[in-house]
């Protein structure tokens, strides 16, 4: 491999990681409260509202059941609009981060379901309010569910990513594509499927570590 192709592949490193990071990070700032909303509206919840619920369960569902590049193409121009293009790294974060939300409410959802409810009463009968309940009893009991659920939002964006090459994206999966399905020159294209799947590995790992030894703090 020459120092031209160790370039586009180390470029595609900084670009997946890129893509990953920030479209994770977004999916957070939006996922994580709108799994809160669900697990707090919902008829077993702390504040059960049918209405809210159900509204909120319904959007969650239809974005999560729209296949990622069929998401891709049809919000490009709300992406452009968005960013101003519908390629390249910026391109492709806005629909990762639109299909990484819902995903990561349901699964921070899924984590605070998990809860003793006998902590839950006792912190009521404390007098509790319901943020206060939200964030020092759900969010702290659930900590460990919601890092190993984080490190499976991490491996599924890395997938994305790389199916947003398809499209121009940037990053690995765009190498994959434009060298392997385009060009037929293997070498790069399977350089590029080792390393997305170095990077699931190390994301999975890294969490699992995590995970375990916040499970020790409790």
């Amino acid at each position: 491999m020459d120092s031209t192709m160790l370039n586009v592949i180390l470029n595609g490193i900084v670009e997946t990681f890129e893509m990953v990071i920030v479209s994770t990070v977004l999916g957070y700032v939006l996922g994580l409260p709108l799994g809160i909303i669900l697990t707090v509206t919902d008829k077993n919840g702390l504040k059960p509202n049918a209405v809210v619920y159900k509204i909120l369960d319904a959007v969650t569902n239809i974005l999560r059941s729209v296949p990622f590049l069929i998401l891709l193409v049809v919000i490009i121009p709300f992406t452009k609009l968005l960013v101003g293009k519908s390629y390249g790294t910026a391109g492709a974060i806005v629909p990762l981060t639109i299909s990484a939300f819902p995903f990561i409410a349901r699964m921070v959802e899924s984590s605070l379901k998990e809860v003793d409810p006998g902590v839950i009463e006792a912190a009521q009968s404390m007098g509790a309010t319901t943020w206060q309940i939200v964030k020092n009893v759900l969010l702290v009991e659930a900590r460990t569910s919601l890092i190993t659920g984080a490190t499976i939002v991490f491996a599924t964006i890395i997938g994305y990513s790389a199916m947003a090459g398809v499209v121009g994206a940037g990053g690995l999966g765009d190498i994959a594509v434009r060298y392997g399905y385009y060009r037929r020159e293997e070498v790069p294209m399977w350089i590029s499927v080792i390393l997305l799947v170095i990077l699931v590995e190390i994301f999975q790992n890294l969490g699992n570590f995590i995970a375990k030894r916040v499970d020790k703090k409790q």
